[in-house]
């Protein structure tokens, strides 16, 4: 799956964007000068003090279980509750957690000093644009809706009181014991019982309606047309035959991961999240532009949701007769703010000329490793060790730092009575991994671990796996470039068309870095011909592993390997430093901004801070913290920011 992995490096504001205080008021740590960061680059760090952002402490951020509407509703509000949380906790937590040395993260391919940045001391400096595979941008620059005789009309949406709709959405969902509700018709004429048919057939998906006459009164009764299945499929009838099957359109969102963005737009939908498709997730904090896809929706009824959804637009309709597919795009270009930097103009300079021609280190960020004590890395190793009472114990043990309260206790009592029925007592969040797990070996026991563990969706479960599989990939390149350097080299492996071979003698010197692959572990991959192949099979005999054997008795665990280019060269590289007074001010305008007609603040020349814009593209699958790692030449791990400050605002 493709995605855009960015947590951040400043920490997240309890508030909106301009609630904050005045200059004076917003307290700065500066980490002395000679302050070092793993590497001998001898920069600072300056970092914002500011509320921990709640998707930094989870690392699987889409655990949803279907169907278990109340559950999940429970869920969010107990952890939005918990959103505010001890800022020194999750400062004690972090120092349990990785660094970049952990997971292999520890070369740089550019020679300049590094400097200190705050990245994403607000959300918006932080723009993401998808690159779809025809090459082209998505920009959100259209709210007008395709013009079709077949819509219904604007009253549709407007003719159903809020009671009416709270009843149908039961009915509809199945939640009480009603088979049907009527809706009495007041000022009654065949138009308007015409609006209110259309109302509800396209409001609420699988009701039928019908018109009937009770004591002297006209109702429209609306009822199942096929039961639990009509929810999941869209009436196909009501859908003209020219039209195509699917809407698709752009959607702008501010501070929210696809997922969940997907997720809102089912809920005011009324419709199961399956039915949208994307080509990729993009990060939650961040404003992200993306093309989305929806069956059997249409453009009237989506942008009708640009009056009522915060922090969402929705725009650039059309409709066609496909789906969209993960992984089919180019790529994202970034849009990103680096405010209050260090960095003579040399250095800067020196910074983003080397990541225009020579480019960074494509190594798996540190999101794809979890930020708790227990690394997904590891669990992913225990699963392919086959030994499932460690996986078990990896995900349900105590760990050291703190984390919410419930799971503490739910630890706990795990580690005090091994009873999973007691220790769900104390989770109240059903939807985490661990109450997953729990769930599973409640009904399948303790003796079945293997079909336990696959309650847990199977996205889920080979994130585990394959954060293995990276982390002895940012090893193995660690090694690779200590030895050997920024050049080509004999038994280095390179593609052609799909198929990796070997750099011979003869023809290194046709041959760059930047066409050289390296593997993750698996049964249908081959290794270097040098000391790094022999680098490989040594790591995975120490985890007790055999390279040779990578297949799983559970054939979703065997792991076929794939390649991936050791050095990235990001595209579209260009970069401006600006002077500015306010941080409260946005210094680029966004899509919504342009759409608004808002002009860019007016900047001084020469304000109390400077902050380096910058605009690259990047292929899918890689990682534009390692980018920003290799201009700032610093360590991109939540414990490395969270040490240099543990002083929150508040």
């Amino acid at each position: 799956m493709e995605t855009v992995e960015m947590n951040s490096l400043s920490l997240k504001r309890p508030h909106s964007e301009d609630d904050v205080a005045n200059a004076d008021e917003i307290k700065r740590q500066k980490i002395s000068e000679k302050s070092k960061t793993g590497n001998d680059s001898g920069q600072s760090v300056e970092t914002v003090t500011e509320q921990p952002d709640k998707s930094l402490l989870e690392d699987t951020k889409n655990e949803i279980i279907p169907n278990e509407e109340s559950e999940e509703q429970e869920d969010e509000e107990l952890e939005d509750s918990d959103e505010d949380g001890d800022p020194e906790s999750f400062a004690d937590m972090m120092k349990h957690g990785l660094t970049e040395s952990d997971v292999g993260i520890t070369k740089f391919v550019s020679s300049h000093k590094g400097f200190s940045g705050i990245l994403k001391e607000r959300y918006s400096d932080f723009v993401v644009h998808e690159i779809g595979k025809d090459g082209r941008v998505s920009h959100l620059d259209d709210f007008s809706v395709p013009v079709d005789d077949e819509d219904p009309p604007e009253e549709t949406f407007t003719v159903l009181s809020d009671e009416d709709k709270q009843r149908l959405e039961e009915l509809q969902l199945l939640k009480n014991k009603e088979t049907s509700v009527a809706i009495e018709v007041i000022e009654d004429t065949k138009e308007k019982r015409t609006v209110i048919h259309q109302a509800v057939k396209s409001l609420f998906p699988g009701l039928e309606t019908k018109t009937e006459d009770r004591d002297g009164k006209k109702y429209i009764i609306a009822y199942h047309a096929a039961g639990k299945k009509a929810l999941a499929n869209p009436r196909k009838h009501s859908w003209p035959k020219s039209r195509g099957s699917y809407c698709h359109f752009i959607l702008y969102k501010e501070n929210k991961d696809t997922m969940d963005a997907i997720n809102v737009l089912s809920k005011f939908l009324r419709v199961k999240p399956n039915i949208f498709s994307y080509m990729g997730t993009k990060d939650k904090r961040a404003i992200t532009v993306q093309e989305i896809a929806v069956l059997r929706i249409t453009a009237q009824r989506l942008a009708h949701l640009n009056k009522c959804l915060m922090n969402f637009k929705l725009g650039n309709f059309s409709y066609k007769n496909h789906p969209l597919k993960l992984g089919e795009l180019q790529g994202n270009h970034f849009t990103v703010v680096l405010r209050n930097i260090t960095g003579t103009d040399d250095q800067i300079e020196q910074a983003m000329h080397s990541l225009r021609e020579i480019g960074f280190i494509n190594y798996y960020g540190m999101q794809r490793f979890g930020t708790t004590a227990v690394p997904t890395y590891q669990i992913g190793r225990a699963i392919l060790q086959n030994n499932w009472n460690e996986v078990m114990d990896l995900i349900l043990k105590p760990r050291p730092g703190a984390e919410k309260g419930y799971l503490v206790k739910c630890r706990e009592e795990w580690a005090k009575t091994k009873d999973p029925a007691a220790a769900l007592k104390k989770l109240p969040v059903k939807r985490c991994v661990e109450g997953q797990l729990l769930r599973g070996l409640l009904k399948y026991g303790m003796k079945n671990i293997i079909s336990a563990f696959g309650i847990i969706p199977r996205n889920n479960r080979l994130m585990y796996i394959h954060s293995y599989q990276s982390y002895v990939w940012n090893n193995m390149v660690s090694k690779r470039i200590e030895e050997y350097g920024l050049r080509a080299v004999p038994g280095d492996l390179t593609l052609k068309g799909a198929t990796a071979v070997h750099i011979e003698e003869g023809d290194v010197d046709n041959y760059t870095i930047h066409d050289v692959v390296m593997p993750l572990p698996g049964f249908d991959v081959i290794y270097p011909k040098h000391k790094i192949g022999e680098a490989y099979k040594e790591m995975l005999v120490a985890d007790n592993l055999d390279i040779n054997n990578m297949r799983h008795k559970i054939r979703d665990y065997s792991l076929s390997g794939a390649y991936r280019k050791i050095i990235i060269r990001p595209q579209n590289v260009n970069w401006e430093v600006v002077a500015y007074d306010d941080p409260r001010i946005p210094l680029f305008t966004t899509d919504l901004d342009k759409l608004e007609g808002k002009p860019l603040p007016v900047l001084p020349t020469d304000g109390k801070f400077r902050a380096l814009k910058m605009e690259f593209s990047l292929p899918p699958s890689t990682y534009a913290t390692m980018a920003i790692r290799e201009v700032l030449k610093m360590d991109t791990s939540i414990k490395n920011q969270t040490q240099l400050n543990t002083t929150w605002l508040r």
